[in-house]
């Protein structure tokens, strides 16, 4: 046993010997491992100028790594053989690169890292001039890398640039006419940059000047010729309130001591219209109530021509409109300068008044002006709510108050919201001015479901809406639509509601001829032709003989003028024998009806058609009437509402039509429009 022990404790021995040597090598190699050499690093910058930067350190003996990038970010480590990633700002970077061996032992190094963003690349400028004003340019700008462009106009020597950031754009108005280099510099995110300049011309404005005058267009050469110590020019409308909120005017300055007879005109390109139209309307702002605006009108070169007329101001300090009335103006003569005095009579004292919205008008407002009737070209609809879009189509139902070919259709589509609805632009402003209702035919399957109208200004900033009811069933109907307490704005957009309150259930709505409307309805006829001046050059067709403008046979009942014209259906003429001619200017049917004509017939009850035609005749529109007297002048009225719309420039008439002539003889004169 003790044997046993002593081996035991001999192997023991031995052992921890052995180990302990062992160990004792082992470590006298460790100190001899160098540091990790040959240290180094690539730097790999991705080409997108996000400031990406790709760290593959590089060493021998090297267990992992220590990066210091250099910018005042934290210290990272990494395992070799793995690369690190940093995003830089532009500029450059002393980065330090630790290698750290097995043994602890380390090698460090500073690479300098220079970090350059690229320049855009691709740079394209669009400059767009504005239509209605091209003194307004705007300039939008793309190019690959880039975070944003300066934009200079160059206009201005000290100019500070104009920021645009992509997919943006910038506005600029100049002045002044001229040449200007537009100068884009596009940066991306450091101090490499591309630019690109354009020279655009500013142009003058120089189309001429012709009525009506809304001192809106820049295109149009407003040019003033003053006198008498007076200037007037346009300007932005100090006082964009009550009827007058356009933005540009015309402005009359009557400096201290200008003469009593200081003012302005314009010159037209073209001659005043006054054969239809014999009221002009201006309106006004003066500073002072009770002064007097004289509006004269000359021959473009004999100044001895011309006609005048006086109004006064009524209010201070807000926007008027006066109405100068023409109609005894002599319409053979041509007047083409328009000279306005303000304060007529009186000396100046530095006052300044402003004009606006010269227009001919009748002297008469007619009861009705048409908006919309769907017989031309549709609008563009804008529906909301979750209806069926808007379509123009065949009148379903030509009977009763719309006898119309065209109509406008709605269908409010089942579970569509309660306020579903449309709307249509009308171009130019509702002339709420001159009318206080509208006026718009209906069709609703419905008795007493409101039928809610709204008119809105271009931004829908200014809105008015009146609720009316309808009162029958599956026929048409004629709602009227007070709008005399709507603020004053430039309506632009017309809104219709039908069902308004109740969610869409599929009925089908019809709506046509929304018209400006007034109370008045004494207006009085236009004539379109009497024979009392210069006579028409008429055609005759059929085989019958020439019309002949005579003293008038039988001035007694309808009609004691002088001159009438006579037409006899040449025995064997043509069952639909007549005559035309050719009226000048379109029939104003937007504002009447119906044209009427007086007529002398030997014979009672024979047929007398009407047809009226367009330039080259593709419209034409026929209504037939019958005589009631005989050897006596009498007056037919022929009704052309269910005219399709057109520029209607001819006259036909044909006697007995359906007949063969006999050698009649028959007399018409004072063709007229009326309502």
């Amino acid at each position: 046993m003790k044997t046993l022990n002593y081996i035991c404790t001999f192997v023991f021995i031995l052992l921890v010997a052995v180990s302990c040597e062992t160990d004792k090598d082992n470590l006298y190699s460790l100190d001899y491992i160098k540091a990790p050499t040959n240290v180094s690093a690539v730097f790999d910058i991705t080409q997108d100028n996000t400031g990406l930067v790709t760290i593959a350190p590089n060493a021998e003996g090297a267990h992992k790594f220590l990066i210091n990038y250099g910018d005042g970010s934290v210290e990272e480590e990494f395992k070799s053989g793995v690369n690190a990633k940093h995003t830089y700002t532009e500029g450059v970077y002393n980065v330090a690169i630790k290698a750290v061996g097995v043994t602890g032992k380390t090698t460090s190094v500073e690479q300098e890292l220079n970090v350059t963003f690229k320049a855009p690349e691709d740079l394209k400028v669009t400059i767009t001039k504005n239509e209605q004003n091209p003194a307004i340019v705007t300039v939008k700008a793309t190019a690959k890398f880039a975070t944003l462009f300066h934009v200079f106009f160059g206009d201005a020597e000290d100019e500070e640039p104009t920021t645009l950031m992509p997919e943006k754009e910038v506005t600029h108005t100049y002045a002044k006419a001229g040449d200007y280099d537009v100068r884009v510099i596009a940066k991306s995110a450091g101090a490499a940059t591309t630019t690109f300049t354009e020279t655009i011309n500013i142009p003058d404005a120089t189309d001429p000047v012709n009525m009506p005058v809304d001192f809106e267009s820049f295109k149009i050469n407003y040019a003033f010729t003053n006198f008498g110590n007076v200037t007037s020019s346009m300007v932005d409308n100090p006082d964009k309130n009550g009827m007058n909120i356009s933005d540009k005017v015309a402005q009359s300055h009557k400096a201290a001591g200008a003469e009593t007879w200081g003012g302005s005109f314009l010159t037209f390109e073209n001659p005043m219209d006054f054969s239809v139209n014999k009221t002009l309307k201006v309106k006004v702002w003066s500073p002072k109530s009770g002064a007097v605006v004289r509006v004269k009108l000359e021959h473009l070169t004999d100044g001895g021509i011309f006609a005048e007329l006086d109004a006064t101001t009524t209010v201070a300090n807000e926007w008027e409109e006066l109405s100068y009335d023409f109609s005894s103006i002599d319409v053979n003569q041509q007047f083409h300068k328009l000279v306005i005095f303000f304060d007529f009579g009186n000396t100046g004292d530095d006052s300044k008044y402003y004009f606006d919205d010269l227009k001919l008008s009748p002297s008469v407002v007619p009861t009705e002006s048409m908006v919309q009737n769907f017989e031309g070209e549709a609008p563009a609809f804008t529906v909301f709510g979750n209806i069926a879009g808007i379509e123009v189509i065949d009148n379903p139902d030509k009977t009763g108050s719309n006898q119309t070919d065209k109509v406008a259709k709605m269908v409010k589509t089942s579970g569509a919201e309660t306020w579903a609805g449309m709307f249509f632009e009308t171009g130019a402003p509702l002339d709420l001015d001159t009318y206080s209702k509208i006026k718009v035919k209906t069709w609703s399957p419905k008795s007493g479901v409101v039928v809610k109208l709204k008119l809105e200004n271009a931004d829908a900033s200014i809105t008015h809406e009146v609720d009316v009811n309808t009162t029958v069933a599956d026929a048409w109907e004629t709602l009227t639509y007070d709008f005399s307490g709507a603020p004053k704005a430039d309506y632009v957009k017309v809104v219709l509601f039908f069902d308004f309150g109740n969610n869409g259930d599929d009925s089908v709505y019809y709506f046509d001829e929304i018209a400006l409307a007034n109370d008045d309805t004494s207006v009085p006829p236009l004539a379109i032709q009497g024979f009392e001046g210069e006579v028409p050059a008429f055609t005759v067709f059929g085989n019958i003989a020439g019309i002949e403008v005579i003293d008038n046979p039988d001035k007694a009942g309808d009609n004691t003028t002088n001159k009438v014209a006579k037409m006899v259906k040449t025995s064997g003429a043509e069952t639909w024998a007549g005559m035309f001619f050719e009226t000048g200017n379109a029939l104003d049917f937007d504002n009447y009806k119906k044209v009427r004509v007086r007529t002398w017939s030997p014979k009672s009850g024979i047929v007398v058609k009407m047809k009226l035609e367009n330039s080259d005749a593709s419209i034409t529109h026929e209504v037939d009437l019958n005589t009631s007297a005989t050897n006596a002048w009498e007056t037919l009225t022929y009704d052309f509402s269910d005219a399709p719309a057109a520029g209607y420039v001819r006259i036909v008439l044909f006697f007995d039509f359906g007949n063969g002539g006999d050698d009649a003889v028959y007399y018409f004169d004072e063709f007229e429009l009326t309502n």
